[in-house]
């Protein structure tokens, strides 16, 4: 039976991930992988904000980022299901300009540190919508996702975002599985570019992404985009 242009993509872990290849820059993605990915998903613990507030504080972040951060606009990121760790991390390199965005930058400027804890508690407490992938980024972004390229440096982007891309929150590792991919192949090549990427997370991005093509940039984040 054939695939449908459109799919989302469940990953069989037990036949289909035989073999991971950590490779380039291994030494800060091995410990990840004995971490469970995903496993600490919507816990406010981890920032110790409170969901509830932070509902109420989300009001002016509908226009961009949608209802419950489910955002309808391809340019604009869900943050529905995000870590909070990684939400608010965000939130605080935008206050201090470590993150230049003039809307984001903004609006992360009269915010406290209890209300960036609450606003990522919150996002974190929320599901995602899923997306879906085209047929035709499989055959290039599975390797690639799965397992890295040795030979060009490039490492498995599971070894951080998790074999459904559901990151990491204890290590601040977004997920990405279900985000608009628009915005992926638009992070990606401002990772490249250096635009972005201040500290170890945002270095260890630049250092995947200055290794990728213009097509294996858009194949990655059509495939990241149906993962489940």
């Amino acid at each position: 039976m054939g695939l449908s242009p459109q799919l989302s993509i469940r990953p069989a872990l037990s036949a289909g991930l035989k073999a991971i290849s950590i490779v380039g820059s291994s030494c800060l993605f091995a410990a990840v992988l004995a971490l469970p990915t995903g496993a600490l998903a919507a816990d406010a613990s981890l920032v110790k904000g409170k969901a509830k507030a932070g509902e109420s504080k989300a009001v002016t972040c509908v226009a961009c980022h949608g209802i419950a951060g489910n955002s309808t606009n391809p340019e604009w990121p869900k943050l529905a299901g995000q870590g909070a760790p990684f939400v608010y991390a965000q939130l605080k390199a935008f206050k201090s300009g470590e993150r230049n965005n003039a809307l984001m930058s903004a609006q992360a400027a009269n915010l406290s540190d209890q209300d960036m804890r609450d606003l990522a508690a919150y996002y974190a407490s929320v599901p995602a919508t899923p997306g879906v992938a085209s047929e035709a980024s499989i055959e290039v972004a599975q390797p690639l996702y799965r397992a890295g390229n040795a030979e060009r440096n490039i490492p498995a982007c599971l070894a951080c975002h998790g074999p459904a891309g559901a990151g990491n929150d204890a290590a601040a590792y977004p997920a990405i599985s279900g985000q608009h991919s628009v915005y992926l192949s638009a992070a990606l090549k401002t990772y490249r570019s250096g635009e972005r990427g201040k500290g170890v997370s945002g270095q260890m991005m630049q250092a995947v992404a200055k290794n990728l093509t213009d097509a294996e940039i858009e194949a990655l984040a059509s495939y990241v985009a149906g993962l489940q």
